[in-house]
């Protein structure tokens, strides 16, 4: 069975997708969907056969899709969800679920009434050193852990505007939260401080923090940081140090690094995780079997619950409880 997939958004994650997709067996790309005509079209370019629009509508309309794509910036989701969800297309959306948690909220609520298969690009939860991790923490307490995001200011201008990203705890260490999720097991309670010290000053039109650190407590007992920041003029660690009675565990999108008293050991990975995770979508939207995606709508909502609650939490410079958050 060969799937019919479409894309809504043009930008630099859609190519990425779309070459990896032109690797795989079985699926066909069929429409892309963007804000300008031009834009769509010239990305339908390289697929023969595909079609651009500019309406989602006359997209969904014109072509049978079995799947969509939607790798769109925060600002823009909503509207595109609830079409797929009313016409009952499986999709695979690319983090994070929105700029808050009200309107996530309300497409988490008619994705289950429905149901509908859906994957969100939490990737890190299909890496092998994820996986190897989880089965070293079974025979482990975790205390605590430590987590990081640190790097320079993409130069996309919707990233640099609160109301456009919802900042970069939002909109890229959402990663890292992901992970301590899945990892370390629910939050209780946040408590954030923010703070712009470098990019409104060096660049046009930023109203985002550019650092920030957030304090996390785990419904387990245990505890955790992470910390961004986008004012460095390169590159900075990413990952997530888990703090254990038998030694750390040090998750890089690399590998992971088992440090005990006398060892150290390292898993490098071996597989894409990215592939991984498509392989399981088109998995349950062949199959109906969704039990290969690691990251579905419902659950990437509690990700979205922790990082809005800590942006209310710097706002308020209060403490935020989830059991008492609602966005």
């Amino acid at each position: 069975m060969t799937l019919q997939v479409g894309f809504v958004g043009t930008g630099g994650f859609t190519r990425f997708h779309c070459n990896l997709l032109s690797k795989m067996e079985g699926v066909q790309v069929r429409a892309f969907c963007a804000t300008r005509l031009e834009k769509a079209e010239q990305a339908a370019v390289d697929w023969n056969g595909a079609v651009g629009y500019d309406s989602l509508t006359h997209m969904l309309d014109q072509q049978k899709l079995d799947a969509v794509f939607v790798c769109v910036p925060p600002m823009a989701h909503g509207e595109i969800e609830y079409a797929l969800i009313e016409r009952g297309i499986p999709f695979l959306l690319e983090k994070p679920l929105g700029l808050d948690l009200l309107q996530p909220a309300d497409i988490a609520s008619r994705i289950q009434a429905k149901p509908l298969i859906t994957s969100i690009g939490y990737h890190f939860r299909y890496m092998d050193s994820t996986q190897r991790a989880l089965e070293l923490l079974k025979s482990r307490t975790v205390g605590m852990a430590l987590g990081y995001w640190m790097g320079s200011m993409p130069k996309v201008p919707w990233w640099r505007r609160q109301d456009g990203s919802g900042g970069q705890f939002i909109e890229q260490t959402s990663h890292m939260v992901d992970l301590l999720r899945y990892t370390m097991g629910e939050v209780e309670e946040v408590y954030a401080a923010y703070a712009n010290r470098v990019m409104h000053e060096k660049e046009d039109g930023v109203t985002t923090p550019d650092v920030g650190t957030v304090t996390i407590k785990l419904v387990s007992g245990a505890v955790a940081t992470i910390s961004n920041t986008c004012i460095l003029p390169g590159s900075g660690p990413i990952g997530l140090h888990v703090y254990t009675d038998q030694g750390v565990l040090e998750l890089s999108d690399k590998s992971l690094k088992d440090i005990g008293r006398a060892s150290v050991c390292e898993y490098a990975n071996q597989n894409d995780p990215y592939i991984r995770e498509h392989e399981a979508f088109f998995h349950a939207v062949r199959t109906g079997d969704t039990s290969r995606i690691l990251s579905i709508y419902a659950d990437s909502l509690r990700t979205q619950t922790v990082t809005t609650a800590a942006l209310h939490s710097a706002a308020s410079g209060l403490p935020v409880r989830l059991d008492e958050f609602s966005g």
